[in-house]
């Protein structure tokens, strides 16, 4: 519990006051590829008030988890689950995990034409689209999200020929940022940015909503900065940053 008290205590201090009261340092956070955007700009925001450095590596949350199991040295992980981040405290690598947001699949097109479809459904039976991109299930909840929608509509047999497999949510975006994928199952941050708004999508309610847990890693040094960005993390600063890409 001694974490919590310390998060409740740090928020307060980030929610009054204005002035830099810690100490320089940095901290490395392993990332899941949905928050990069979201990421950099609490980051740069926290830096800003606290002079420590924080430094992000991005990739799928099953990625990032297996590099913690086989000792990389993050002090954070910003998991795009649940699943991971008790896994890890539950195997003793890291403290009680935290949700620090909610996330949502979207269907992404670069072609406004495409969004012009009844449904996603409907958008992704034309006979036009020969792609469309997903982020590995495997490893990617966001891609496990999508995959469940198309299970659930029906789809995800009769569409297995289109499908393109990306590494990661980030991936998927790319693909259909670019017209390598004629649409792509995506975050909804992504709309949030310049190329995103530049395009077309669908929200799917098929989808679950993503819980996105993070958890700090034991094998940290630097402990006392790591819990100072855990609390600005849930702080009302942050959650402004947040809603501005999409989450809740």
């Amino acid at each position: 519990m001694k974490i919590y008290r310390m998060i409740i205590a740090l928020v307060l201090i980030f929610s009054t006051s204005p002035l830099n009261v810690f100490a320089e340092g940095k901290i490395s956070v392993a990332v899941a590829a949905n928050f990069i955007s979201t990421f950099k700009e609490l980051a740069a925001d926290f830096e800003a008030k606290t002079k420590i450095k924080v430094e992000g590596t991005f990739s799928s949350t099953g990625n990032l988890y297996s590099q913690i199991t086989n000792g990389a040295p993050y002090d954070l992980f910003l998991s795009a689950d649940e699943e991971r981040p008790a896994r890890l405290h539950k195997d003793g690598v890291a403290e009680k995990p935290f949700v620090y947001a909610s996330g949502q699949v979207i269907l992404w097109s670069a072609n406004k034409d495409f969004c012009k479809a009844a449904t996603w459904q409907g958008a992704l039976k034309n006979n036009q689209i020969k792609k469309i991109a997903i982020a590995n299930p495997q490893t990617a909840p966001y891609g496990a999200a999508a995959k469940d929608a198309l299970q659930k509509t029906q789809l995800w047999e009769a569409l297995q020929p289109k499908l393109v497999n990306a590494q990661d949510i980030a991936q998927s975006f790319q693909y259909a940022s670019t017209a390598a994928a004629d649409a792509g199952f995506c975050a909804l941050s992504v709309t949030a940015a310049f190329q995103g708004k530049n395009g077309c999508f669908f929200n799917i309610a098929q989808a679950p909503d993503i819980i996105q847990s993070a958890c700090l890693l034991k094998r940290t040094t630097n402990r006392v900065a790591v819990e100072q960005f855990t609390a600005f993390l849930v702080s009302p600063a942050a959650q402004k940053i947040k809603i501005k890409y999409g989450y809740r």
